[in-house]
């Protein structure tokens, strides 16, 4: 059964066995954590620990968000994570976490904290941080274990990790999706059925634009793989790339799937979402370097990330896909 720990001190005199590995959350679990948890049990394995911690953070909710409207299901993450395998769920109140109040010293995200997220949601990161280690050193595990759907806090959590020396392992876990496609959040209960409709573009738009970078990486390697000019036209244009077949030569010397042609396939969807009804308002579609979260250019190669923002109605949604560039011929 999974214990409820609500102390610090309590979740002090939890005796475990092996690696401890934790899943930090909001609450209002989903298959999404459900997902972190069944791998968190994975990584521990039987004889290790798997703790929950559900805290609503107030640091990471700037003016006119939604802290006050967003869910408390105590009871309900409670059965989530124990048929997960969740072998103990702390849910701290707010003074033990911040036991003199609102904390006069905070962790900075750093310039890659006032991008993107950052950028549109000023100082949300930093209060991220100061939680997150905050509950590092009170859960004090091996492994520590986050969704890749927020790419940004992942990436900025792996960071403090290595830039500040805390002795835990991180581990990121691939994004779950409904069966149309749409990131599981906790926020998509409030989508009415039109909103959940327009909604699904962002999903749309990233495989967009990761099905853009894969024609082009096929497109490449088709041409290169043809042994002379004329052949090249021959096989672009079996592939239906009418245009591209009438320069086979610029094609093949061209870098693979790039990067303006990814961004440029997501913003045509998006755009047409931006009219429907009701309509989407984007806040940013960017294709970054996940070291950094800088928009890469036409010559980078290696691992991406391609993310959106943008709100449906009162609701404010992210997702993001990873792509991968390859070398220049």
């Amino acid at each position: 059964m999974t214990v409820l720990l609500r102390t610090a001190e309590e979740l002090r005199k939890l005796p475990y066995d092996g690696q401890r590995a934790v899943v930090m959350t909001m609450g209002a679990l989903h298959e999404g954590h459900a997902t972190l948890i069944r791998r968190a049990r994975e990584l521990a394995g039987s004889e290790g620990q798997v703790l929950v911690t559900v805290f609503v953070n107030p640091l990471q909710f700037g003016a006119n968000e939604d802290l006050d409207r967003y869910p408390r299901t105590l009871d309900a993450d409670l059965a989530i994570a124990e048929e997960a395998g969740a072998d103990a769920v702390f849910a701290p109140y707010a003074d033990e976490v911040y036991p003199g109040g609102e904390p006069q010293v905070r962790l900075s995200a750093g310039p890659m904290g006032s991008r993107l997220e950052g950028a549109t949601r000023p100082g949300h990161f930093d209060g991220m941080l100061t939680v997150v280690a905050k509950l590092l050193h009170l859960t004090a595990p091996d492994i520590a274990l986050y969704g890749q759907k927020d790419a940004q806090q992942l990436a900025l959590i792996q960071r403090m990790v290595r830039d500040l020396n805390f002795p835990v392992e991180v581990v990121g876990v691939p994004t779950v999706r409904e069966a149309d496609g749409l990131a599981l959040s906790s926020r998509n209960r409030y989508l009415s059925e039109a909103e959940r409709r327009t909604a699904l573009s962002l999903s749309t738009a990233l495989f967009a634009g990761r099905e853009r970078l894969a024609a082009q990486t096929a497109l490449h390697a088709r041409a290169q793989a043809a042994p002379a000019t004329k052949a090249r036209a021959q096989a672009l244009g079996a592939l239906g790339e009418a245009r591209a077949a009438a320069d086979a030569h610029a094609v093949a010397q061209a870098h693979t799937g790039g990067p303006t042609a990814v961004r440029a396939a997501a913003r045509s969807v998006l755009d047409d979402a931006g009219r429907a009804r009701p309509p989407l308002l984007l806040d940013y579609l960017a294709l970054v370097d996940p070291a950094d979260f800088t928009e890469i250019d036409d010559t980078f190669t290696g691992e991406a990330v391609l993310a959106v923002a943008a709100k449906v109605g009162t609701t404010r949604l992210i997702d993001n896909i990873p792509l991968t560039f390859g070398a220049p011929v």
